[in-house]
């Protein structure tokens, strides 16, 4: 939260347009968060992942500081190019994609592609004849709140084999890649991949053919209910791991930050619609917002993001709540296994006030589900 933020809000409810929830942005901490990584791992270049916010705002202004993107769409592809970026400065990093997509990106002038199977590899030899292309591993997310599923990446002992049929079709087989786990509190994290990382670089080379780049993906965390470390600690950690693996033979190396670049910079506010008990002897009231898991805060799904929560009754006795959603879905239960606790005073009508949501807010918001419009969002 910052004091720009709350003067936007202040003037927006002034002029009394706040008819809904909505996201505010500060560029400031974006910039910020910037140089921080940056700063942080100096001879790393820093592709921001687009899907965590791709507000054009947000977007131009990394693109000005120099900011290279990590895109999973064309879309997402189109609108880095808006922003300002040249075609070199984007990764195509899904690797799940529509040979017309790779095709499509291939005109738009994209050269470095995500893979992790072979027949992944023979699209893009089609698609984006001589192109770079990095493999993707499965990596270890222990330590994550938002731990990653098998749904991308290979085992390490495959990625010789996949890097080296890329080079077979002409392909550049550029590098490797990995992500530890979103949220990922752990700098040591990095640790593990980068050793798997390491031996996939030995096997290849023995074969003849030489990686040059290391992709350390994203998991730079924002700061919640829990204290996280500071950008400078994973810097740190992930320079010794690379030095203790790699020798002083360090490869090139990308980072992929989405969360840690963005989560910070937003605030959403949205207001109480009604506070009820399921039993009149029930000591746990349900606070129902006008905002849920399909209207921004899908990451609220099994409790895994605990959004720091503030009203304007803070400071008053407070007691447990379960928070929940507006819409006609049973599922739009944001936190009752573990309830929070809020102002008894919250009543109707009353302004929440929802830090470190600048990312996978407005990305995850419906369109149109029951009829709730997208998450209305301000950058300043």
């Amino acid at each position: 939260m910052t004091d720009r933020i709350l003067e936007f809000l202040r003037a927006r409810r002034e002029a009394g347009n706040d008819t809904g929830p909505c996201l505010v942005v500060d560029l400031d901490v974006v910039r910020d968060n910037y140089n921080a990584f940056a700063k942080a791992l100096p001879d790393t270049r820093v592709f921001y992942a687009v899907k965590a916010n791709p507000e054009p705002k947000v977007l131009k202004l990394l693109a000005e500081l120099g900011s290279c993107f990590d895109t999973a769409s064309v879309v997402e592809i189109e609108q880095s190019l808006a922003a300002g970026a040249s075609p070199d400065r984007i990764s195509f990093g899904n690797t799940i994609k529509k040979e017309r997509d790779i095709a499509r990106a291939y005109a738009l002038g994209i050269r470095l592609f995500a893979v992790d199977c072979e027949a992944e590899v023979e699209k893009i030899a089609r698609a984006a004849p001589g192109s770079k292309v990095f493999c993707r591993i499965l990596s270890n997310g222990a330590g994550a709140e938002w731990p990653l599923s098998r749904k991308f990446g290979c085992a390490p002992e495959m990625a010789p084999r996949v890097l080296e049929h890329a080079h077979r079709l002409g392909l550049t087989a550029y590098g490797v890649s990995f992500h530890v786990g979103s949220q990922q509190r752990n700098p040591k994290m990095w640790d593990g991949a980068l050793k798997d990382a390491a031996k996939i670089f030995r096997d290849l080379a023995e074969r003849g053919v030489h990686l040059s780049m290391v992709n350390l993906g994203g998991g730079f965390p924002t700061k919640y209910l829990k204290d996280v470390p500071a950008v400078k600690a994973y810097g740190q950690s992930i320079f010794r791991s690379l030095r203790k693996h790699f020798g002083n033979r360090i490869p090139e190396t990308i980072i992929e930050p989405g969360r840690g670049m963005v989560g910070a910079a937003g605030l959403i506010e949205a207001e109480v619609v009604l506070v009820s008990k399921k039993a009149d002897d029930d000591k746990v009231r349900w606070v129902y917002l006008d905002i849920g898991k399909f209207n921004g805060l899908a990451e609220t799904m099994d409790e895994m993001i605990r959004y720091p929560i503030r009203t304007e009754k803070d400071g008053e006795d407070m007691g447990p709540c379960v928070l929940a959603g507006p819409t006609c879905d049973s599922v739009d239960v944001l936190y009752e296994k573990d309830p929070y606790f809020l102002p008894f005073g919250l009543e109707i009508g009353s302004k929440v006030l929802i830090e470190g949501t600048g990312a996978y807010t407005t990305t995850y918001s419906a369109v149109g589900f029951n009829g709730f419009p997208p998450l209305e969002t301000h950058v300043i």
